[in-house]
């Protein structure tokens, strides 16, 4: 299948408070953003129309600006809109929304104290992060030589761009062994996430354990199926989570915006099943975004 490059599509982009030609919603090479990764981003889903967890998406968006030092200049209420119009003008129902900030081209050192933040947000069709038929037999994953960094030595609770740096090159090194995706593990060699997706187990003792997001984003789509799972009558154990603990696992499966819930089948030397359970998941999780869940 062709590849279409994302700088050359046709619809509109929300670029600084303006609707945009796609293909005009350019900046310059020397931004900050660019060259020292002062920039974060959402990945938001919509469904029937509608985005899910708008002002939620809306409140991280603004809090990783911060960590990372600047501010965000609109309002929430600016930005739900803006995503909401970009939807609409792109004609999408199901899709995919990305809004990024980023520090301009005032400042090209270390220091960027008065550089301009940018804001843009584009939306399009995404029905499946993952090929659906690979998808309901659960994906594999490889083990990442790259570890989560340590809170004390990154911004590791903002959705930051240059965090994703060791993810693109795990997932890299995970598909050229023939992996779909790679488990990191955190810098004290517990189970973290995926590259792009928190990571849940149902274990022996009928419970189901997620790692402790203590240095790494506590995904929106995890709290999510945290409630959901509880709302389903089940315990949810946070706690740190060996590698060898994954023996005593039945299933697994990862969450995350452009994952949704994907069931998995191995995570390195430990396979899995998926089951009744994981399909009970997705199918509650789909409900519950398409506001279907009774």
């Amino acid at each position: 299948m062709a590849i279409i490059p994302f700088d050359d599509r046709d619809g509109v982009i929300w670029f600084d408070g303006e609707m945009v030609e796609w293909r005009s919603a350019k900046v310059h090479m020397l931004n900050h953003g660019l060259h020292y990764a002062s920039s974060v981003f959402e990945g938001e889903r919509a469904y029937n129309g509608q985005i899910f967890e708008s002002e939620w998406h809306t409140r991280r968006f603004r809090e990783s600006a911060r960590i990372l030092d600047f501010q965000i200049p609109y309002t929430d209420e600016e930005l739900i809109a803006a995503k909401q119009q970009v939807l609409e003008a792109s004609g999408i129902i199901d899709g995919y929304i990305r809004p990024v900030a980023w520090r301009g081209s005032e400042m090209m050192a270390v220091s960027a104290q008065h550089a301009t933040t940018h804001v843009a947000i584009a939306a399009w069709e995404w029905p499946s992060y993952f090929d659906p038929e690979t998808k309901m037999k659960g994906i594999t994953l490889d083990i990442a030589s790259w570890k989560r960094p340590s809170p004390e030595t990154a911004p590791v609770h903002a959705k930051a761009a240059g965090l994703y740096m060791i993810c693109t090159m795990s997932k890299h090194e995970a598909e050229r062994k023939g992996f779909h995706d790679a488990m990191m593990l955190d810098y004290r060699g517990y189970v973290a996430e995926a590259t792009g997706a928190n990571v849940f187990f149902l274990m022996n003792d009928g419970k189901v354990h997620t790692p402790n997001p203590d240095c790494f984003l506590n995904g929106i789509t995890r709290q999510t199926v945290i409630k959901l799972l509880e709302s389903m009558g089940l315990e949810v154990v946070e706690r740190h989570i060996l590698p060898e603990d994954l023996a005593n696992a039945t299933e697994c499966f990862l969450t995350g915006t452009a994952a949704e819930v994907t069931p998995v089948s191995q995570v390195g030397e430990y396979h899995f099943n998926p089951g009744s359970f994981s399909r009970t998941v997705m199918d509650n999780y789909a409900a519950l975004v398409r506001g279907e869940a009774g």
